[in-house]
C-alpha cells in the first residue's frame, strides 16, 4: 500500500492512495466523532482531515470517470 505520511496538530495523517482505505478512514473518522470518543480538542483536525479525504475521493471518482469515458470512446 502506498501511503504518504503528514504531520498536523503534533499527529502524523496517513494518506492512502487507495480509494477503499480513503472510505475506511472516513468512516473510521465520523465512527469516533458520532460516538463522543474525539475529544474536543481534536474535533477540528478530524473533521478537517475526513475534508480532505473527502476531496481525495471526489479527485479520484472523477479521474475514473473520464478514463472510462475515454476507453468507452475508443471502443
Amino acid at each position: 500500500m502506498n501511503l504518504f505520511i503528514f504531520a498536523v496538530a503534533s499527529k502524523p495523517i496517513i494518506m492512502a492512495k487507495n480509494y477503499r482505505n480513503t472510505i475506511d478512514e472516513i468512516e473510521a473518522i465520523l465512527q469516533k466523532i458520532e460516538s463522543g470518543e474525539t475529544d474536543i480538542d481534536d474535533l477540528a483536525a478530524e473533521i478537517k482531515r475526513a475534508s480532505k479525504l473527502l476531496h481525495e475521493c471526489k479527485e479520484k471518482l472523477m479521474q475514473t470517470e473520464q478514463e472510462v469515458e475515454k476507453i468507452m470512446i475508443t471502443n
